[in-house]
């Protein structure tokens, strides 16, 4: 029956050790006499005790009443005790936050955000994690991941988001194509082995695959690699062709490209579950990478 004890039976009961009677619990609470006594025979049953029991000083608490006394002052103390959401202040917080990012989104975001956070809220510990789209969403509602770093395109169903900015490509390779100031024709492009990145799934198809098809062209992808770090250590040992976010370069031993027209960049997005959007940690933690994100444009 225990179960069956709700917080409001604890402030009624509180109220009739303090007034000593059901008149003054009442005001106290601010409800009438009646919903008092409906309450306290409620406890009753759910105690197997009277409790109180009304003599010429009012109500007294019985034997048991007194005993449980200290435990109903303790229990209401924790419940009072408990931090609103907003009043824990960051360097308070000690947790351990887990943060799943692209190779990408680790070298611009996470980076800033680690120096950051050291700052205000040393207690935090930080875990990062190669980011892993088909799972993230299974992951995030059991707490295994807080916040993810992504492109907008592999942001599973079920994940709310928020854009951080676009990101344009460049087209690159570890051998010049050029001189460095001709433009080069999609047709005289495709003529190349290219290499693409695909993070979290492996594939060929590559961000820019469907743009290509819509230009009436087929490039010819050879290689598929799941970070961009990868992709710079491959093109510089090789003739392949590539393209890369921009914020990535320049980089030593590749060339640009330059091309008549370029593939629709990406939205670099922070993903969440629903239920954390309420948590003060997280919230700071966009709030500082949107507000860095937007002085760097």
């Amino acid at each position: 029956m225990i179960e069956k004890l709700e917080l409001s039976h604890l402030r009624m009961l509180s109220a009739l050790y303090e007034k000593g009677s059901v008149s003054a619990a009442a005001e106290m609470l601010d409800v009438s006499q009646q919903a008092v006594s409906l309450q306290l025979k409620r406890v009753r049953e759910i105690f197997g005790d009277l409790l109180f029991v009304r003599t010429g000083h009012g109500m007294v608490p019985t034997a048991y009443g007194q005993l449980i006394q200290p435990h109903v002052r303790q229990l209401l103390a924790m419940v009072h005790a408990l931090p609103m959401l907003t009043s824990i202040p960051l360097k308070d917080i000690e947790r351990t936050l887990n943060i799943s990012a692209t190779d990408y989104a680790q070298r611009i975001i996470v980076g800033d955000l680690l120096h950051a956070l050291r700052g205000a809220a040393p207690r935090v510990k930080v875990k990062i994690s190669n980011i892993e789209s088909a799972s993230l969403v299974r992951r995030m509602q059991d707490g295994e991941i807080d916040m993810a770093f992504t492109s907008n395109g592999y942001v599973p169903e079920g994940l709310l988001s928020t854009s951080l900015f676009t990101e344009k490509y460049i087209c690159v390779t570890g051998t010049p194509l050029t001189n460095g100031l001709e433009l080069l024709s999609l047709e005289s492009l495709v003529a190349f082995d290219f290499l693409v990145v695909s993070p979290g799934v492996p594939s060929f198809d590559g961000s820019a695959g469907g743009w290509f098809a819509q230009q009436g062209l087929r490039r010819r992808v050879v290689a598929s690699v799941p970070s961009f770090f990868m992709a710079m250590d491959y093109l510089r040992r090789s003739n392949m062709v590539a393209f890369l976010p921009s914020r990535l370069l320049p980089c030593d031993d590749l060339f640009e490209v330059l091309l008549e027209k370029y593939p629709p960049g990406f939205e670099l997005v922070a993903a969440y579950h629903p239920s954390v959007m309420s948590d003060p940690l997280l919230s700071w933690i966009l709030d500082h990478v949107r507000t860095q994100c937007a002085a760097a444009r």
